[in-house]
């Protein structure tokens, strides 16, 4: 049976069970502190680069807010790219080039299903998954003659000098149960949020963050910090690529399912568009789906209007050839609240300082 890691990270009560995990927090934790106090050597690309990171694992809303931001570079006149890690993939390449930018040469499981979104979203955007985001940013420049660079989950990524490091943060459940991987859902300690340029506070319309907003100011005077919500774009059915507004769910009766890091968050959004939830399953966050699981979950449909999963779900599994009308998946895009203008003010002013930075020495690269 696979372990509920949400629920495990979401308790603060210690207990027998937990031991083992605190055990191994406590190592992580060692390991954690030992890599701040003997931390690779920083290299430098020829460029500007935005670190887009989180302090936890999982479900705080990158991909889309990388896509936001590659948009808006690439409408401001840069050459702009992703840096990804390309969690989960198959292939073995160094560096795999996803997207050159006006096609997708790789498939999601050689990729990793989040470079693979983001490269089928972004055109005119080449997407690198690399281990060395060094690496992948000098075969981007090389090739693509990129100046921006976005590390899409960077904050952890010490081997690479960047100009403005912002961190994501779940305003529903920012720390989870505060203890380090795996007993918690930390990657690093909360204090670590220091190092960070600006935070953006994400799903920051489903209730009030005030208490966030005051403990991230008080804790780290001087940050930048910027609201955002997720908001529901579109239904789209892929056999025949209809496409509708988020207020086709309403009063319809809908069979779900999805593997991320928070499926409860799917699923109370589909809620809150008015659908019906007769049918909801939750697999692993990255989950490899097999063409018998999506059949089956056809079958488990039954007599509902239609079988929703995420845009990054489908496309795990759009080339397993299931073909079903009912079959369908929701877009979400990233909005931030009231303070889009500053916020890219913020990265204008970066990108300024960066330019005179580079007059200064000559455009060396490390």
């Amino acid at each position: 049976m696979l372990m509920d890691w949400a629920r495990i990270h979401d308790q603060n009560r210690f207990t027998p069970a937990t031991l083992p995990l605190a055990a191994l927090s406590f190592l992580y934790g060692l390991g954690v502190r030992l890599r701040r106090r003997f931390p690779p050597p920083k290299k430098r690309l020829p460029g500007f680069v935005l670190s887009l990171g989180n302090l936890t694992v999982g479900g705080t809303g990158k991909t889309p807010a990388a896509a936001m931001i590659a948009e808006w570079a690439l409408d401001q006149g840069h050459k702009p790219a992703i840096l990804s890690r390309g969690y989960g993939r198959k292939s073995g390449q160094k560096v795999l080039e996803v997207s050159d930018g006006k096609a997708i040469l790789c498939t999601p499981a050689e990729s990793g299903d989040e470079p693979y979104l983001l490269a089928r979203k972004l055109k005119g955007v080449p997407v690198i998954v690399s281990k060395s985001r060094y690496e992948a940013g000098l075969l981007s420049h090389g090739k693509h003659k990129t100046n921006f660079f976005l590390l899409d989950d960077g904050f952890q990524h010490l081997g690479l000098e960047r100009n403005l490091d912002i961190v994501l943060l779940d305003a529903t459940r920012p720390f989870g149960n505060l203890h380090l991987l795996p007993w918690g859902p930390l990657r690093e300690p909360v204090n670590q949020l220091a190092r960070a340029d600006a935070f953006i506070l994400t799903r920051s319309g489903e209730g009030s963050a005030s208490i966030l907003v005051d403990f991230l100011r008080k804790k780290f005077p001087g940050k930048s910090l910027f609201r955002s919500r997720h908001l529901p774009e579109k239904v789209v059915f892929p056999r025949s690529w209809k496409r509708f507004g988020p207020a086709f769910l309403l009063g319809k009766r809908v069979a779900a399912f999805c593997g991320i890091a928070k499926p409860e968050q799917f699923r109370d959004t589909l809620t809150k568009l008015g659908a019906e939830i007769i049918f909801f399953r939750a697999f692993r966050d990255h989950h490899p789906y097999t063409r018998a699981e999506i059949e089956a979950m056809i079958l488990s449909a039954g007599a509902a209007d239609c079988l929703m999963t995420t845009e990054k779900d489908w496309v795990r599994f759009e080339n397993l050839g299931v073909h079903e009308d009912k079959l369908s998946f929701l877009t979400v895009k990233f909005e931030l609240l009231a303070d889009r203008k500053t916020f890219f003010n913020m990265v204008k002013i970066r990108i300024q300082n960066s330019e005179d930075r580079t007059q200064e020495t000559g455009g060396s690269v490390q």
